[in-house]
């Protein structure tokens, strides 16, 4: 912790802060270690680190934060936080732009009218793409829950249970087995319902023959998974097993080219220009990837539009897809970690065209 605080004052010293306020929830417990999110609010400065929150949570920052100085919030936050302000003697000091709402910060330029709030969003996420061998450790593990829950379910899975059904056996065995939660809301989508990339979990039944995607995570010590595989049940027709070799090619395309230092378009283009080019321009309209960490969409990103370079130390997804609305879709998911020689894949479940027979 002592080193990302480091880190961060060198960022504060850049942008002529004397102050950074933090109240993202993730951002919160990167910094300090604190779990209670946003019911807490830092306050860093060249030489404090400072952690303001009420009575529900004063022990539990003393268990979980020991170097971070306790500020007990007894009346109004906003009240709290001029008065700590003033005592620090700061004049300029920054806030999450990102995650405060307008409210807030009324109420803290109300409070503390000597001060001078300047938007400053992205700090601690341009520190949290960069993970560190611990970092690595506890999503590497959150991943092993979701490849093994995948597996199982490969297993398990019969024509006729509903979608939801799936979804349900799948957090029961993750969270018994390990996870303390989910990364997100399993996707469950079979036949036409694949189309839609988040498409919302149903009562629909999966039927033999027809294709399924399922994009589900673990939450490990806070730390999270993404994990896409497709496949058909039971058999699968020759139209859905070109498209899916075509996305799985891209996908082990773009794994072979990714390297620290290179754009997110650039790595994008990679198995864009590959499914384009198949004839299915059109029918991959979401990035590449994204970074997973304590969230589970951070940066850096692999997309059309990320031009920012990728640094050696991000984990990202690489999760190319197809999609129609008139059969369903295809995504394949692995997590990766960049590194100046390439990168390390993480992710271990097989990628299965067809599961069965029945």
């Amino acid at each position: 912790m002592n080193d990302r605080l480091t880190r961060l004052r060198g960022l504060l010293a850049e942008q002529q802060l004397d102050a950074l306020l933090v109240n993202q929830g993730e951002n919160v417990r990167y910094m300090s270690g604190f779990t209670g999110g946003s019911d807490g609010v830092l306050i860093v400065t060249a030489e404090r680190a400072l952690l303001a929150t009420d009575f529900r949570y004063y022990e539990q920052v003393r268990q979980q934060a020991p170097d971070w100085e306790l500020v007990q919030v007894t009346g109004r936050a906003s009240a709290v936080l001029a008065e700590q302000l003033g005592a620090l003697g700061v004049a300029r000091v920054g806030f999450e732009r990102q995650s405060l709402t307008v409210e807030t910060w009324e109420q803290w330029r109300a409070a503390a009218p000597q001060v001078q709030f300047v938007g400053a969003g992205g700090l601690v996420e341009q520190l949290r793409m960069v993970k560190d061998a611990g970092e690595v450790a506890l999503i590497e593990e959150a991943v092993r829950i979701a490849d093994e829950a995948m597996g199982y379910i490969y297993e398990w899975l019969r024509p006729g249970v509903s979608e939801r059904e799936v979804a349900w056996e799948l957090e029961a065995w993750m969270r018994t087995h390990g996870a303390e939660g989910l990364s997100f809301s399993t996707i469950v989508a079979s036949g036409p319902n694949g189309a839609m990339a988040h498409a919302v979990t149903s009562e629909r039944p999966i039927q033999a023959g027809e294709p399924v995607v399922i994009d589900m995570g673990a939450r490990y010590q806070g730390y999270c998974s993404d994990l896409t595989r497709s496949f058909c049940l039971g058999w699968v027709s020759d139209a859905y097993f070109e498209a899916w070799e075509l996305v799985l090619k891209a996908q082990l395309a773009a794994e072979r080219a990714a390297v620290a230092g290179m754009t997110g378009v650039a790595l994008d283009a990679v198995a864009r220009d590959m499914i384009y080019a198949a004839g299915y321009e059109g029918k991959f309209g979401h990035g590449l990837g994204h970074g997973v960490g304590l969230a589970i969409h951070e940066p850096p990103r692999a997309s059309p539009v990320y031009a920012e370079t990728l640094p050696a130390g991000a984990v990202i997804t690489i999760e190319p897809g197809v999609y129609d609305p008139a059969w369903g879709g295809i995504r394949i998911e692995d997590m990766i970690v960049l590194t100046e020689q390439g990168c390390r894949v993480l992710t271990q479940v097989p990628k299965l065209p067809v599961i069965g027979p029945f």
